[in-house]
């Protein structure tokens, strides 16, 4: 049964997954740059914030904060404006904006600004204008028509103490997974290795981790507590440079019935994270499912359903998934 996508009416975390079409290899190092400012141009129009993110060849996953809507001034309308659109458009809307406002059509002037406004501080919007503006970014570079996405983007509530760290771990540790680097902190296009190379918007992004979890720090206290997160429990990258486990031993662990470390868990593949619908502590889940009840099989009587196959610290999501719920690892 396809559950359909949970959406909260105030502020909100999502795991956001969308693959190319045919899952076709389409994004080069050119082509992930093109996507990663485009990505933080559109948060900086929206309102909201991109907590961490990995841009892989043919997928992309973004762990996004979507903040409460408030009123945005005239003047904080243009500054938003700025980041999606030329300034010969940016200034005809200020003009036709003061024009309202100088005729005393206030009406008129709320009119034209929620046109842009009642895209901010959405989940479904966001989405739709990156991918959107990516694709035809994409498809004017590359003389190509039609849509560049894999039917609809995937997300997840996530929630409850600890569950967003674990995500924000899983998405940075992508680019191991796929064998592209075996330090996440050498791949530019996740926000853990843009964080690293300097940029304030993606070390603020990490550093809402932790202040989500009532913990002040600075970014070099961040940056050490984050690092050990994606190495949980100190499982360090091996002498040889190579992850600590080979897909047999995983499989191992699999086929005994066992379940893996957090650390283990989070070098795979875990569709938990894509599919769970809402996903983070036993109650977080429990409440999400009352408030979004109608979403789900009548039969249903609780939402919460624990997470298997690994040492995940009481996290829940909302689907029982009984098939591929863990795959293994791909070393490039």
């Amino acid at each position: 049964m396809r559950v359909s996508r949970i959406k909260e009416t105030g502020p909100a975390h999502y795991h956001i997954m969308s693959r190319i079409v045919d899952r076709q290899m389409l994004m080069n190092p050119s082509e992930k740059e093109c996507f990663r400012k485009l990505m933080r141009a559109v948060a900086a129009f929206s309102g909201c914030s991109v907590v961490t993110h990995g841009i892989l060849t043919n997928h992309w996953h973004c762990l996004l904060h979507v903040p409460e809507p408030q009123p945005v001034t005239d003047e904080a309308l243009m500054v938003r404006l700025a980041n999606l659109y030329d300034r010969a458009e940016v200034r005809g809307i200020a003009e036709s904006l003061q024009h309202y406002r100088d005729r005393g059509e206030h009406n008129a002037a709320e009119a034209l600004k929620a046109r842009y406004t009642d895209r901010m501080c959405d989940l479904s919007e966001f989405v739709k204008t990156l991918k959107q503006r990516y694709t035809q970014s994409y498809n004017r570079r590359h003389d190509r028509k039609g849509t560049l996405w894999e039917e609809r983007y995937k997300s997840v509530l996530i929630g409850g103490r600890g569950a967003l760290l674990t995500v924000a771990a899983y998405i940075d540790l992508n680019a191991v997974r796929a064998g592209l680097v075996e330090d996440p902190g050498d791949y530019r296009f996740c926000g853990y290795g843009e964080a690293v190379g300097g940029s304030q918007v993606a070390r603020d992004g990490l550093t809402h981790l932790f202040e989500h979890l009532d913990y002040k720090a600075d970014w070099s206290e961040v940056a050490r507590l984050y690092r050990q997160q994606l190495f949980v429990r100190g499982e360090q990258l091996a002498e040889d440079r190579k992850p600590g486990f080979s897909p047999e031993t995983v499989q191992a662990v699999l086929d005994a019935g066992g379940t893996l470390s957090k650390g283990q868990a989070l070098r795979c593949r875990v569709r938990y994270f894509s599919d769970g619908v809402i996903l983070g502590s036993r109650s977080f889940v429990d409440e999400a499912f009352a408030r979004h009840r109608e979403h789900f099989s009548a039969k249903r009587t609780t939402g919460a359903r624990p997470m298997r196959h690994g040492e995940w610290g009481g996290l829940c999501t909302a689907r029982r998934l009984r098939m591929s719920v863990i795959q293994l690892p791909h070393f490039a």
